[in-house]
């Protein structure tokens, strides 16, 4: 965590808010916090802001807003933070079939740390996860972190198609492709959750900040809740 936040131009338009280098939960709540301020105030000449893990980027009319003045007020958000009272952010729960052909990696991970698949499994699913931003495709949650003992550095050659919904790990993230696409994060299971949907409102399931608990399933037990065919 830098000792004082950084607020640095990126055009004429947008500014970067930084508070650290690494990822880092009390780093993420700080982005979030001062999105949630942002929003709820609805400041003037704001027009969307973009949380990264370390990093809050705002877009900004200039015509309404000067650069100077967004910066002000956006210090004295953060200095001024503990005294907000933010929403309750939601917690969704995610089943998830683990191995076989729904995760094809499990037994890789489980032999990079000499553990069995089910102790993966305990392990991957016995903690909750943050959402600590979404990127990558339209939906992508990145999940944080999960536990040193089974995290996995990604594959050495991307596949060309991971399926929709595949849940994987890459280092010590954890994620949910929410449409087929090609990627090289350990594939180690799947979830029957539609992540993005064009046609809601909103469209992705999973907003910054939620609060995701994994639940494995067996195979049979997922067969109603999957939108395709097994």
């Amino acid at each position: 965590m830098y000792q004082h936040t950084k607020y640095k131009p990126v055009s004429d338009r947008a500014l970067i808010v930084e508070f650290g280098n690494s990822i880092n939960r009390i780093i993420n709540r700080k982005v979030h916090a001062l999105n949630q301020i942002i929003t709820h105030l609805r400041v003037q000449g704001v027009q969307e802001c973009v949380p990264t893990y370390r990093s809050l980027l705002i877009y900004y009319d200039p015509s309404k807003i000067s650069y100077e003045s967004l910066v002000y007020q956006l210090k004295d958000f953060e200095q001024n933070i503990h005294e907000f009272n933010f929403p309750v952010k939601k917690t969704i729960e995610v089943p998830v079939i683990y191995g076989g052909n729904f995760g094809p990696d499990l037994n890789y991970v489980a032999k990079f740390h000499d553990l069995s698949e089910e102790e993966v499994i305990k392990i991957h699913t016995e903690r909750e996860y943050t959402v600590y931003m979404i990127g990558f495709v339209a939906g992508f949650p990145y999940l944080g972190e999960v536990s040193n003992a089974i995290a996995t550095p990604r594959m050495e050659t991307p596949r060309l198609q991971v399926p929709a919904g595949s849940v994987g790990i890459a280092g010590n993230q954890t994620g949910i492709y929410p449409r087929q696409s090609p990627g090289g994060w350990q594939i180690i299971g799947r979830t029957p959750k539609i992540l993005f949907n064009p046609h809601k409102n909103p469209p992705a399931l999973l907003s910054p900040g939620d609060i995701i608990r994994l639940k494995p399933i067996e195979k049979e037990n997922g067969r109603d809740l999957w939108d395709n065919s097994l």
